[in-house]
């Protein structure tokens, strides 16, 4: 069975990354999610895709530079579908605390090695302090961010991001003792899938949005899908 995964939440239904995105997927009965996350200048895990706040929030600045507390009061609803109320910059905390997720895939974005070290730590901080070990994978596509993990929080399951085939992802998932591969679902043809489920990886494709899609790459037998739409996902997969 093709489990699914809310991307940003429900992002083709919500602003992306915020708490009415990961209320909306669940919702929807989708008890996975997919999310992003930078540092605060304070140290705090911010839920948010891009470095900077501008594509989301209308503001400038750089994630990095701001103080949680600055951030949990911007709105991040700008680029994405209607919505009426303000959604601010959740805090990872808050999720962890209003959402219950059976699964969550936590992608870090590349960074200095500081940079990534101080982030794995934060997350392994509060995964032990909501007791989520067992239902976290940390995700990158940076090595510095996978060889962090491997280090400062080696009982944290690993994921690799890959988006582009110059480099064989089933190999650098080895490398990093990686548990599951997140893959662009444009590199996922039937032989890598069944290499690298073979080699044990838990095989994750995105971002699915299309129902034709959604049923071949089920058919291929991938092991989740990563959607801006988990209501139409399960629609079109739930009686699969």
């Amino acid at each position: 069975m093709t489990l699914i995964y809310g991307h940003r939440g429900a992002k083709g239904e919500a602003p992306e990354n915020t708490l009415n995105s990961f209320k909306r997927c669940l919702e929807h009965g989708v008890k996975r999610c997919e999310l992003d996350l930078h540092l605060s200048r304070d140290g705090e895990l911010m839920v948010i895709h891009d470095p900077t706040l501008k594509r989301t929030t209308g503001r400038g600045g750089k994630v990095s530079e701001q103080l949680a507390e600055d951030l949990v009061t911007y709105d991040a609803r700008q680029g994405g579908p209607g919505w009426l109320r303000p959604c601010p910059i959740p805090r990872l905390a808050e999720l962890f605390e209003h959402c219950e997720f059976e699964h969550w895939q936590l992608e870090v974005k590349s960074a200095s090695r500081d940079r990534a070290a101080r982030t794995v730590q934060a997350i392994d901080q509060l995964v032990e302090r909501f007791g989520l070990r067992d239902r976290v994978t940390v995700t990158s596509s940076s090595r510095t961010v996978l060889r962090a993990l491997q280090e400062l929080a080696p009982d944290l399951s690993r994921g690799l991001v890959a988006e582009y085939a110059w480099l064989d992802p089933l190999k650098v998932a080895a490398n990093y003792g990686c548990e599951l591969l997140a893959l662009n679902w444009m590199l996922c043809t039937p032989e890598r899938l069944l290499k690298a489920q073979k080699q044990g990886l838990h095989v994750s494709v995105w971002t699915v949005n299309e129902p034709a899609l959604m049923r071949r790459l089920a058919d291929f037998g991938v092991d989740s899908l990563i959607t801006d739409f988990p209501g139409l996902a399960t629609a079109t997969l739930g009686n699969r």
